[in-house]
């Protein structure tokens, strides 16, 4: 086990600020908290963040989540547990994640888009853009969980 590697809250406060608001802004979204935490814990998991999954495991828990379901996310497209809104927010979460490889063609977004409203949407990608910037300091600064 490694120890942080920086304290990016006193080394950067005025961006932490920034990201604080961010953060609190999408928990004020008018998507379920239960998938919210779905898609953070997924992005975590592909971006390797310990820290995040930790985290997110237990507010998803904390927000009504299953362990069945808990366990099963990383998993989602192989199990009937997740309904068709948890599947395209999952769908896009990877989608998201991974740009640098899928690019986010058209046929995803067009079946994301069929089940999420614009606002949704935005608001979804808001919060999968927010817990991959949480990843990039979780892992590029070995956060451990608790």
């Amino acid at each position: 086990m490694s120890t942080q590697r920086l304290d990016y809250y006193q080394a950067a406060p005025q961006v932490m600020k920034a990201m604080i608001g961010l953060e609190k802004a999408t928990s004020e979204s008018v998507l379920p908290a239960p998938l919210r935490e779905l898609v953070r814990i997924r992005a975590s998991q592909i971006n390797g963040c310990a820290y995040c999954v930790d985290l997110h495991t237990r507010e998803a828990a904390k927000a009504g989540e299953s362990l069945k379901r808990l366990m099963a996310i990383a998993v989602w497209q192989e199990t009937p547990f997740f309904d068709e809104r948890e599947r395209a927010a999952l769908l896009w979460a990877e989608t998201l994640t991974l740009v640098a490889s899928t690019r986010a063609p058209e046929d995803v977004y067009r079946q994301v888009a069929a089940v999420f409203d614009d606002r949704e949407l935005a608001e979804l990608t808001f919060v999968i853009a927010a817990i991959n910037a949480w990843n990039r300091f979780g892992v590029g600064f070995g956060m451990q969980p608790e």
